[in-house]
């Protein structure tokens, strides 16, 4: 139950965040709203406000916000022509359409920036252990020292030393270390190593061969820091899952990997028992995930309908509703078999009986 329950909360407030997007920007835009869902199906209840009648339905794997005049051959009074979407310039429409993803990112900044300023763990610059060869080890470092300074750059804490040490190109550190409550100078040159990233291949980057102790601390930042530091993570994820995809396409994930509903919804399960900071921390980086994937130029998704917005607005000439018509729909049997198929693998690693005899069919 707290799983369907943390589930149905997950999905609710990222579909929310994504139509308001676009409900916003389309008021904003002078652009009428005929209905603000949140699911698809049947019907639970609806109240209309004004034009907009608001309605939650019965399965809450999506949602969607009616505009008025959405399609080119609607025909509209002629009071209501300067309010319908397809009268607005191609900018304009492309603006609204936009809104949605950027309000799913605008969500994890939010989320970050809470999470940084109410404080997360952070591991200490204290040195617990060293690989074998290590540069640091024959430099003269000890267990123990604790990373006070590298090149003249103050370091507080341990993810702030990789990002120095691979930027040196090999070049030799200036180490400063404490010890016994004296500070040391250690000077250090980075190996060039080979190690794995986080798609499993073989990468070389800079080294000195030193691990930490696994002590934390909790870092808290002031808030225009904690901004400043969540955009560049959501950027990053961002850029993460780019990459994933990529990644996917080349071969070197495995599509396996992926997780539909059911995977989400185990997961929501499990971070809502781990504590509330978990929990949203999930629904950040699901956010960004959601915002990314629908900027995919693909019809059907808001990445798609952009694409199209960008080629009008190069040729200065609309698509023929034809082919935006036809391309809509190959763009539905594609999301419908990766759907299809995401499931599949959520049920195959929940490893049912019968059902992953009938998988067995597929492979």
């Amino acid at each position: 139950m707290v799983t369907l329950i943390s589930f149905v909360i997950l999905l609710g407030i990222l579909i929310f965040v994504h139509e308001l997007g676009h409900f916003l920007a389309a008021r904003i835009g002078g652009v009428g709203v005929l209905k603000f869902s949140l699911g698809f199906g049947p019907k639970i209840f609806g109240k209309r406000i004004g034009e907009t009648e608001y309605v939650l339905s019965w399965i809450p794997l999506g949602g969607y916000v009616k505009l008025l005049g959405e399609s080119e051959t609607e025909e509209l009074p002629p009071e209501d022509e300067k309010r319908s979407f397809f009268k607005q310039p191609t900018w304009k429409r492309m603006l609204i359409v936009l809104a949605g993803p950027v309000f799913n990112f605008l969500l994890a900044i939010f989320i970050f920036s809470v999470i940084y300023m109410h404080g997360v763990p952070n591991l200490t610059p204290v040195i617990g252990e060293f690989s074998s060869d290590s540069p640091a080890l024959e430099a003269g470092m000890q267990t123990g020292d604790k990373i006070v300074a590298i090149n003249d750059r103050k370091v507080s804490y341990w993810n702030e030393i990789s990002p120095i040490i691979t930027s040196s190109k090999g070049t030799e550190l200036k180490v400063i270390v404490q010890r016994d409550s004296i500070e040391k100078e250690i000077v250090v040159v980075p190996r060039l190593s080979q190690t794995k990233n986080l798609f499993g291949e073989e990468v070389s980057t800079y080294l000195i061969g030193i691990s930490p102790t696994g002590d934390e601390v909790i870092e808290r930042k002031n808030p225009f820091v904690a901004v400043l530091t969540s955009v560049e993570k959501t950027v990053q994820i961002s850029k993460l899952t780019v990459i994933s995809i990529a990644k996917m396409i080349e071969g070197v994930i495995s599509p396996r990997q992926l997780g539909g509903p059911i995977f989400i919804a185990q997961v929501a399960g499990d971070q809502v028992k781990e504590g509330f900071i978990p929990f949203i921390l999930f629904m950040a980086v699901l956010s960004i995930n959601l915002g990314v994937i629908n900027l995919l130029p693909i019809p059907v998704l808001d990445g798609g309908h952009i694409f199209f917005y960008l080629i009008e607005m190069v040729t200065r000439r609309q698509i023929p509703a034809k082919i935006k018509e036809i391309s809509t729909q190959i763009g539905l049997v594609v999301l419908l078999m990766l759907m299809l198929f995401v499931i599949m693998i959520d049920i195959e690693r929940l490893n049912l009986k019968p059902i992953n005899d009938i998988l067995k069919f597929f492979k």
